[in-house]
C-alpha cells in the first residue's frame, strides 16, 4: 500500500496552479501582443536600403487609433488602388503641408528635407524623376514616399493617402536577427 505524503500533494497543487497561471499568462500575453503590435513581413524593395524584402517588422496599431503620426514616420498603409495590398512608406507631409518635388529634391513648406535614409539613385540622375510635383496636403490625408525612390510606388503615383488607410507606425525590425532593432 502506497501512502501519499503531504509534500507530494503540495507539489502537485503547486504544479497545477503554475500550469493554470502559466496558461493564463500565455493567453494574456498573446492578446496583448495582438493589441499592442502586429507582426508584418515586408514585400518589395521600396524602403531599401533601410528595410529589405523579407524583413519582419512590428506595426503599432494604436498610432492609427490616436492619429499619432508625424513627418518622417515609417507607416504601413492599405493600398488606395489595390484592395488587400499593403505598403510600407515614409510619411513626408501631413495635412496643410505644401510638398514640392523638383530637381530630384523634396521640399516641405519651402524647406529642403535632408533624407540620409533615402536611396536617391545613381549620381547625376534625378531620383524623383524629371516631373515637377507640387501639392498641398488635404485635411485628413498625408503624403508618402518610399525610401528607395527609383523603385517605389507612392504618393507620386497614387496621390495623397487618406488617414484611415494608415494601419500603424513602424519603429522596430525583429528579423533578421543581425539587423533587428529600431528603425529611423
Amino acid at each position: 500500500m502506497r501512502r501519499r505524503t503531504r509534500g507530494g500533494s503540495r507539489l502537485r497543487r503547486a504544479l497545477r496552479t503554475l500550469a493554470k497561471d502559466g496558461g493564463a499568462v500565455a493567453c494574456v500575453s498573446v492578446l496583448l501582443y495582438c493589441v499592442v503590435f502586429n507582426l508584418s513581413v515586408v514585400r518589395g524593395r521600396s524602403m531599401a536600403p533601410g528595410i529589405h524584402d523579407g524583413d519582419r517588422i512590428l506595426v503599432e496599431p494604436w498610432s492609427r487609433a490616436i492619429g499619432d503620426f508625424g513627418r518622417g514616420d515609417i507607416a504601413v498603409l492599405r493600398s488606395p488602388i489595390e484592395p488587400g495590398l499593403e505598403y510600407i512608406k515614409r510619411i513626408v507631409a501631413l495635412a496643410g503641408d505644401e510638398v514640392l518635388i523638383a530637381d530630384g529634391r523634396l521640399w516641405v513648406n519651402d524647406e529642403l528635407v535632408e533624407e540620409p535614409y533615402a536611396d536617391l539613385g545613381p549620381a547625376g540622375e534625378s531620383p524623383l524623376g524629371d516631373a515637377l510635383v507640387w501639392t498641398r496636403v488635404r485635411e485628413g490625408h498625408c503624403f508618402v514616399l518610399g525610401d528607395n525612390r527609383p523603385h517605389s510606388s507612392d504618393s507620386r503615383d497614387f496621390g495623397q493617402i487618406p488617414a484611415d488607410l494608415l494601419r500603424g507606425r513602424v519603429r522596430l525590425r525583429v528579423w533578421p536577427p543581425d539587423r533587428a532593432g529600431l528603425l529611423d
